[in-house]
């Protein structure tokens, strides 16, 4: 409507159209929002090495596939007298995956947890697949030349033809 025209003009519109095409546009902007979805892996202070190292590979797959990781350090008992334990962990797992991902909240005790979330880091995503591709690419092509002619090779130095007389030269005879 143009309210400050003379006379107003306005335009007849059907609104269960207009109504259907808001929705739409909503619906269209939802799908290409991105959506990040948080995973969750729990460990305990007492963790063994090959359990360490089997939760920290998915860690490493969720943070590939763009994933954000909550990392949960449980305490029972006793352990709670010790965070520096869990803090331990939690600094070796950020360590372990930071070619993948970046810690974006710190390791925070709440009550019998420690808590950190880690989540991808976007720069390293091409990083990855080019380390992935280095055992099966071959080494690239030169480059061609900008002119058709092939290389010009410097001359090799002349050598005396061999002669297959033994008898001795003049300087030869000198020495």
């Amino acid at each position: 409507m143009a309210d400050k025209a003379s006379p107003p003009v306005v335009r007849i519109m059907d609104y269960g159209k207009y109504k259907y095409e808001a929705a739409q546009k909503v619906k269209e902007s939802r799908r290409n929002a991105a959506h990040v979805s948080v995973k969750e892996m729990k460990y305990r202070p007492k963790i063994g090495e090959a359990d360490f190292e089997t939760k920290t590979k998915k860690v490493a797959k969720f943070l590939g596939e763009g994933h954000k990781v909550k990392i949960t350090i449980m305490f029972r008992g006793r352990e709670t007298q010790h965070p520096e334990l869990g803090r331990k962990i939690l600094d070796e797992v950020a360590e372990a995956v930071e070619e993948v991902g970046k810690v974006e909240t710190y390791p925070r005790l709440d009550g019998r947890n420690m808590t950190m979330v880690l989540g991808p880091d976007r720069k390293s995503g091409s990083k990855k697949r080019s380390r992935s591709d280095e055992g099966t690419a071959r080494p690239p092509a030169p480059a061609p030349q900008a002119d058709s002619a092939p290389a010009a090779t410097p001359p090799a130095p002349e050598s005396p033809p061999a002669s297959t007389d033994t008898t001795p030269t003049a300087a030869e005879q000198q020495q």
